[in-house]
Order: C-alpha cells, then sequence, then structure tokens
C-alpha cells in the first residue's frame, strides 16, 4: 500500500538468496548484541536515490526492470542474512525473560516496481522542502525494527517518475547500520552495473562481536515484547534539504579551528553541526534558561580494538550525546565553542568506554524510544557524508540526488550525507513547520547556501 495517490505499485516480488552450500546457514541463529537490540523499537533506516532518466537524449528510455530485480537479487545473496527474520523466544517464566535472534531462513526480501508519472526530478531536487509524495516512495513506512519477526527486513523499491527515477532500500535497524546499508547499496549497484557478481575482496562478517564476558544469547528480563516496544508517536514535521558547498565547509571548519586554537581538531563535520545547532536553537526562539542537547550517531567498528571490519554485518553505533547546555549559553558563547563541545563528547568515545557500556547493557537492558515532546529543545544527527552514496551507478551515470523516508523523523532530526562533489555536505533538516519557517529565513544560514 502507497500513502500518496500519485504513487502507483505496479508489481511486489519477494526475492530469496540461492541455497547455499553449508547446510546450517539455513536455520542458523545470529545472536545480536547491545547495539542491536537497543534499536528494536525504532523505524527501519530509509534512504534513496534520485536518478535522470534517460540519462541522456540519445539513450534507450527502456528501464530493465528485471535487471534491477536481477542484480539485487544477486546482492542479496552476499547479504543472506538480511533475507531472513527475527526470532523471538521465551527462555523461563519465573522469572521472566526472552531472546530475541536473526534467524538466516531465507523468508526473502521484497522488490518492489512503482510508478509516479507525474512528479518529475526537478520537483524534488530543486525544493528547498521535501515534497510530500517522497515517503511514498519507500517500502515498509511504519514498520517497527522488532516488527522484522513478520515482516521482511529488507525492501526496495524503484519508482519510475516522469523523467527519472527513484531507487530506495527500508532495511530494519535492529539487524544493520548506516554502515551495512550502504554496503548493500553500494554492492546491488555494481552488480547492476557490470552484469555479473564481482570477486569479493573482503567476505562479510556475519558473526556477531560480543565481549568475552558475554555469553549470548542475551536474556531480555521481559515476559513480553509489549513490555519494552513502544511505537512512536511522531509530532507532525515538514524537513528542508541543504547543500554545504565543499570551500563554504572548509571556510566554516577553519574559522571554527582558529576562534578555539585547535589546529584542525575539529572536523568539518563538528563545525557544521554546530552551525545548525546555533541556527535551530535561534529559531526556534528558546528561553534562554532552557536546556538545549545535541546527539550524534558515531560508528564504534574503529572505536574498539581490535577494530571491527568494515564489512561487520550488523550494528556498531552509539549515541553520543552534549548536554548541560543552556540555549542562551550556546548563542552567547558561539560557533566555535559549541564545536568543540560537539568535539569532546565524541573523543570521549573510545575502546574502554564502549566496552563499560556494552557490559552495563547486559546487565540493565534499555531502549531507544522517539519521545514525543509539543516543542523540542534537542538535535539528533544521523547517517554520514563519509558514506558512498554517489558512487551508486547502476549502469546509467551517477545520481543526482539523495533523500531519506519518514522513518525516524521526528522534531530536530538532522540527516547528514555527502554532497555530490568532493568535500561538500548534503542535510535533510526535519523540523515542526514554525520552526522551520523561521529556520529558512535565518540570514546567516541563507548567506551561507548562497555562497554554493
Amino acid at each position: 500500500m502507497t500513502e500518496n495517490s500519485e504513487v502507483r505499485i505496479l508489481s511486489n516480488f519477494s526475492v530469496r538468496p540461492s541455497p547455499r552450500p553449508c547446510e546450517e546457514d539455513g536455520g542458523r541463529l545470529i545472536h545480536l548484541t547491545p547495539w542491536d537490540l537497543k534499536l528494536l523499537s525504532v523505524d527501519y533506516i530509509q534512504k534513496g536515490i534520485l536518478f535522470l532518466w534517460p540519462p541522456s537524449p540519445d539513450a534507450d528510455a527502456t528501464l530493465s526492470i528485471s535487471r534491477l530485480r536481477d542484480s539485487f537479487a544477486a546482492a542479496v545473496d552476499r547479504f543472506f542474512p538480511l533475507a531472513g527474520r527475527l526470532s523471538v523466544a521465551n527462555l523461563s517464566t519465573f522469572p521472566p525473560s526472552l531472546s530475541i535472534s536473526l534467524k538466516c531462513n531465507d523468508e526473502g526480501a521484497d522488490f518492489i516496481h512503482a510508478s509516479a508519472p507525474s512528479v518529475t526530478v526537478s520537483s524534488i531536487l530543486h525544493s528547498l522542502y521535501v515534497p510530500p509524495v517522497v515517503r511514498s516512495f519507500f517500502p515498509l513506512n511504519g514498520a517497527l525494527s522488532y516488527e522484522g519477526h513478520c515482516l521482511p527486513l529488507l525492501a526496495a523499491q524503484v519508482t519510475e517518475l516522469a523523467d527519472g527515477i527513484f531507487i530506495a532500500c527500508s532495511l530494519n535497524h535492529a539487524v544493520a547500520d548506516g554502515t551495512v546499508f550502504w554496503n548493500f547499496f553500494n554492492s546491488w549497484s555494481q552488480i547492476c552495473r557490470s552484469g555479473s557478481c564481482p570477486e569479493v575482496s573482503n567476505p562479510l562478517a556475519v558473526d556477531r562481536w560480543f565481549l568475552d564476558s558475554c555469553n549470548p544469547p542475551i536474556r531480555l528480563p521481559f515476559g513480553s515484547a509489549n513490555d519494552f516496544i513502544r511505537r512512536p508517536v511522531y509530532a507532525p514535521v515538514e524537513e528542508c534539504t541543504f547543500h554545504f558547498s565543499a570551500a563554504e565547509v572548509a571556510k566554516l571548519k577553519a574559522t571554527v579551528n582558529a576562534e578555539m586554537g585547535t589546529d584542525g581538531q575539529i572536523s568539518s563535520l563538528q563545525s557544521l553541526l554546530s552551525f545548525i545547532w546555533v541556527s535551530v536553537t535561534r529559531a526556534r526562539r528558546l528561553d534562554p534558561n532552557m536546556e538545549t542537547s545535541y546527539s550524534i550517531v558515531i560508528g564504534c567498528r574503529t572505536r574498539v580494538t581490535p577494530p571491527l571490519p568494515e564489512s561487520y554485518l550488523g550494528n556498531a553505533i552509539h549515541v553520543a550525546t552534549t548536554r548541560n547546555v543552556t540555549a542562551g549559553e550556546l548563542l552567547q558563547r558561539g560557533l566555535g565553542w559549541a564545536a568543540w563541545q560537539l568535539n569532546q563528547t565524541v573523543a570521549s568515545f573510545n575502546d574502554s568506554w564502549v566496552r563499560n557500556y556494552l557490559t552495563d547493557w547486559v546487565a540493565t537492558p534499555s531502549f531507544s524510544y522517539v519521545h514525543n515532546k509539543s516543542k523540542s529543545t534537542d538535535l539528533i544527527t544521523g547517517s554520514s557524508p563519509r558514506f558512498n552514496v554517489y558512487g551508486n551507478d547502476f549502469g546509467w551515470g551517477r545520481p543526482v540526488g539523495v533523500r531519506s523516508g519518514a522513518g525516524n523523523k521526528k522534531d530536530g532530526k538532522v540527516t547528514v550525507y555527502p554532497g555530490p562533489e568532493r568535500g561538500s555536505i548534503g542535510m535533510g533538516v526535519s523540523l515542526l513547520p514554525e520552526t522551520l519557517s523561521a529556520l529558512v529565513k535565518d540570514e546567516e544560514l541563507m548567506r551561507m547556501l548562497s555562497g554554493n
């Protein structure tokens, strides 16, 4: 089902991996880590990329859906656990406990072909506000990650537009993070472009990483999922897409580091996020004594020793939150100070901190929830400008844009991407309509964007 009359579903296929030589893979259980289990009550990851079609005036205008579907199936073969389902087991009644694992039962991933003939590439790419129809380009809208026990863990939707194509994926966040998401997308596009499966230099690290002190499966102290799964109720937000040129990002980074005397220690992203934090706080017109915070989803593959491989097929992320900052202090002290607070928060997440967190989580499980406030004072940033988004060439050239779905879109959600040019950064900012309206009138923000 779609939520917009402009989008029509033409077909829906269930794609299953090919039989594997190792018989145990057909029903093997992959036990989930605290990083995975913590995300059972959040929405699926939803990202998609936009292409012009046909790619040139003299190109064949016939889109080969079968080629896209076959290459998707080949990618699913490689990432076969994503064609499985979550498995819930009650371990005991007194005291109550249950475990949740990933079962490689090959129930399948969905491939959906859709059409939106009245929607143009320009209406998406050149609109400051993200059109509501974009949400209907994504499958599994509204699904919680826990529902992966009865829903596909992975689904793709290819939507043909008036003069383009939008290719989207939705991936269960309890079994994978953004690194896995884009690794899958990159594999799919590479297979489609080359017409064959390339040799894999880095095999998938399918088994999860646990501390030596942990004996999986992790026992959750609940008798039922109803005891800890909460369906979020989202405030009615709108989203704008901003593009910051490489020159503007570099200039901002230099300014922030010069202000703090940090000789490049503050990163480009931290500099830009501090700018957004100050701008949004100004747009929200918060009371100077009101506290505001900024949470950044950080990757942990390289924060543990020895580091986890890039091909690790699971979550390895944590939310680093900068707290105890008032709106008045943030606006008075300015960008350099704000960026330094973010920098120091992120820097504190080392191997020792991560190991202590994972140990504590097993003893006292906690989960990520969307807290519905009438007016948020916080921001949270997910995704990364390091992901290979614009390298996804399916055989007709690079994408011209990237957008995200409705999943996890709360007031204050900031999604970052690489920009189309090296060193540039794209950003989707979701806020209450009145806040977003004030933000797009912010003179400093508009001056920075006009430098593109």
